[in-house]
């Protein structure tokens, strides 16, 4: 009877753990959600703050790499 009754312990807990581990993989889950979700919200709030001087930035890499001796002039 007591070897029953072990068996039957020792599969409830490994029956308890298994689902203890699924509540927190769920509540990880959602934790990543919202840390990647803030991370574009920050980086999309950092595009538009600096677009313009992006944009520019990228007309001048796209003027130099069309124009390659007009850059070097330029900066000399």
């Amino acid at each position: 009877m007591s070897q029953v009754a072990t068996y039957f312990f020792t599969l409830f807990a490994l029956a308890g753990e298994r689902l203890d581990d699924r509540k927190d993989r769920g509540a990880t889950a959602v934790e990543y959600g919202l840390m990647v979700g803030l991370i574009a919200v920050a980086i999309i709030g950092i595009v538009f703050a600096l677009g313009g001087q992006l944009g520019e930035m990228f007309s001048t890499v796209t003027s130099g790499l069309e124009n390659p001796g007009a850059a070097e002039e330029g900066t000399t």
